[in-house]
């Protein structure tokens, strides 16, 4: 069990850093909306960490060593840890979903850049993917084509914030756009970094990347009606929340470099009410066949950490663990080197 206290400092952590989930969590039952108040709570953290952190190398790798030890059952004494800790003991949690966010992590902190639009699915498929596996487990949900679309989900999700933030990643150095699109539009990297207006050339790569985003939202749909009723109002507000981030960014034609696309509290309030009646007309309707599509090539690695039944499951073993090691070593040598560097300069 979380405790009470632990609870009360994530859910003030997610009411000031995650408007647009603290939202949509007031839809969830106690049973989920508390454990996922300490799972959001300890990604966030680690999220924040990361991208606010002078070294951004050594707080991926203290990340690896406080999720080790929360396996291990010795936390840090944090609030974040010690609730996460709970949830990982209380629901069985695998070890590699939070590995999976933690990766991505590593690829941000090695300012990884990616070539094709299959490379940057694997990116979302890490740092927002997995957390909607988590949020399965959260649910009980084991089911490989219910795991498959919250997977669906989290990858728009993180394609819809991408679009949203072109211009704000850019002034802080980085670029999610995929490089195959910036060199087929005439362009270099360094002319995104350095774009101080959304010209038609990024404002066509703005419009691609929201394009694949609401056709995974209108896929994940599908596997709402697999999860248990009293969680479906809060997944779909999610949904329709962030869609609503992306209609914001289309409203400014696409201009993600001046603008930043945002959602009013009368939107929100607009999208929680369609939830509820959208969860109550699922009641009627058939299953539909979308939630037996086949699970992204990028997300398949989080069903088959999870799914306890054997449509999709492609025995994926121990790929993805060596994978997580191979990035965390990578990220201890760059360490190492930049410590070396340091040393000679002295």
């Amino acid at each position: 069990m979380i405790r009470p206290d632990d609870l009360h400092h994530c859910r003030n952590v997610i009411r000031t850093g995650s408007l647009s989930f603290h939202a949509a969590s007031k839809l969830l039952p106690a049973s989920v909306r508390d454990p996922a108040l300490a799972l959001y709570a300890f990604c966030r953290c680690a999220d924040d960490e990361v991208d606010e952190g002078q070294n951004k190398t050594r707080a991926v790798i203290e990340l690896q060593e406080r999720l080790a030890l929360i396996y291990a059952g010795r936390p840090h004494n944090a609030p974040e840890d010690r609730a996460f800790a709970s949830v990982v003991e209380d629901f069985e949690m695998p070890a590699a979903l939070p590995e999976a966010l933690l990766e991505g992590l590593a690829w941000d902190a090695m300012e990884r850049r990616y070539t094709s639009p299959s490379d940057l699915r694997g990116y979302c498929a890490r740092v927002a993917s997995a957390v909607g596996a988590m949020m399965c487990v959260l649910m009980r949900v084991r089911d490989a084509d219910a795991l498959a679309r919250a997977c669906d989900l989290g990858v728009a999700m993180q394609l819809t914030n991408i679009a949203r933030d072109v211009g704000e990643d850019a002034r802080a150095g980085r670029i999610y756009l995929p490089l195959e699109w910036i060199h087929a539009e005439g362009l270099d990297p360094q002319q995104v970094l350095s774009a101080t207006q959304a010209t038609p050339e990024l404002r066509r790569m703005v419009k691609k990347l929201l394009s694949e985003a609401r056709a995974l939202y209108v896929r994940s749909e599908a596997g709402v009606a697999a999860l248990p009723l009293n969680a479906r109002t809060g997944i779909y507000a999610a949904r329709y929340i962030y869609a609503a981030i992306g209609q914001a960014v289309t409203r400014n034609n696409y201009d993600s470099i001046t603008h930043r696309g945002r959602t009013s509290k009368r939107l929100k309030l607009a999208l929680l009410a369609k939830s509820t009646v959208r969860t109550t007309a699922g009641l009627v309707m058939p299953t539909s066949p979308v939630l037996y599509a086949r699970p992204l090539p990028e997300v398949q690695f989080l069903v088959d950490a999870v799914a306890i039944n054997e449509r999709h499951a492609m025995s994926w073993g121990h790929g993805h663990t060596g994978a997580f090691m191979a990035a965390m070593a990578e990220l201890k040598r760059n360490e190492r080197g930049q410590t070396n560097g340091a040393m000679l300069a002295k």
